[in-house]
Order: structure tokens, then C-alpha cells, then sequence
């Protein structure tokens, strides 16, 4: 009877493997920003969802943005300004139509991510951020720490002051 839980074992490890996702880069260990002391926050792949988005234009990706359990606390709250530990990540992929889907349809009309752009997080601490609004900011490409101009992130994020510099609602 055990020799039969093996290959059954096997294949379902196998099947895990295949059906987890393409985008998975690297670890807290990779390293800090070279702007700041962000670190890739370990297991931020599992974090709950936020929201998603289609950003046209330049950019033209697809983005999922996720929270740690202080930040979807917060979210889900409606809490302002979030508290200190709070972190959020918007994860990018390109753009791309899915010939797949497409011709399930009969019809071109379904776009899918592609290869992934990058990640950038978010973090709450209002002592150590204070110049940035409380939030740091760190951006990775492919697992590894990206040098971004902390101020033009910042900059970009001040028209929305009054929701505690955070573009993204919630979507329950």
C-alpha cells in the first residue's frame, strides 16, 4: 500500500510545480534597495488581495496590488493614515492578448499578464519616512533591488494626501 502513495505522491508534486506561477522573485535575502533598507518582504506572494488594474499608456501592464495583514486591516477599516508596519505591493506584468482564450471566443478580446516588469513596495513607518510622507519606497526587477529616485515616487503619490498617499482602493 505505500508503494502505491509514492508515485501518487510524485505526481502531485509534479502537478504543483507545473501550476505554480511563472513570477516568483526571490526572497528577503536578495538583498535591500539601493534607496532605502526595503528588503523583498518574505512570503509577500501569499499576502490578500487589494485590488487590480490595467495602466495604459508607457506602462500598458496589468498589476495586482496586495497587502500584508496591517495594511488589508487598515484597507478594510477604512483607517487613515495606516499604521506604522503596513506594507503594500504592486506587482506588474506586460500586457499581452491570449490567442489561447481568443479562440475560445471566436473573437479577439481577452488579455492575460505576460512577463512580469516588477514590483515595488510600499512601507509604512512615519518616524523613519517622515520627509516621504511615512512611506518608504523600493522597487525590484527580477528578484533583485532596483535604484529608483525615492522623491519622484513620492512626488507622484501627493495628489492623493488625503487617502494617506495610496492610489489603490479597495475592492471587497
Amino acid at each position: 500500500m505505500k508503494w502505491l502513495a509514492i508515485p501518487a505522491l510524485a505526481t502531485a508534486i509534479g502537478l504543483t510545480a507545473l501550476a505554480a506561477p511563472p513570477f516568483v522573485p526571490g526572497l528577503a535575502e536578495d538583498g535591500a534597495s539601493p534607496t532605502s533598507d526595503i528588503t523583498l518582504p518574505a512570503g509577500y506572494r501569499d499576502w490578500k488581495l487589494v485590488s487590480v488594474a490595467h495602466e495604459e499608456g508607457d506602462l500598458n501592464d496589468l498589476r495586482a496590488v496586495l497587502g500584508n495583514d496591517m495594511a488589508i486591516q487598515a484597507y478594510r477599516e477604512g483607517k487613515l493614515p495606516f499604521p506604522d508596519g503596513a506594507v503594500i505591493a504592486r506587482l506588474a506584468w506586460s500586457y499581452v492578448a491570449s490567442e489561447e482564450n481568443d479562440k475560445v471566443f471566436g473573437r479577439a478580446q481577452s488579455f492575460v499578464a505576460g512577463p512580469p516588469t516588477n514590483v515595488q513596495f510600499m512601507v509604512k513607518d512615519a518616524r523613519k519616512y517622515a520627509s516621504t510622507g511615512g512611506w518608504g519606497f523600493a522597487q525590484f526587477k527580477d528578484g533583485k533591488p532596483v535604484n529608483i529616485v525615492v522623491n519622484d515616487c513620492f512626488s507622484c503619490h501627493v495628489p492623493v494626501k488625503q487617502r494617506d498617499f495610496i492610489f489603490t482602493r479597495y475592492a471587497p
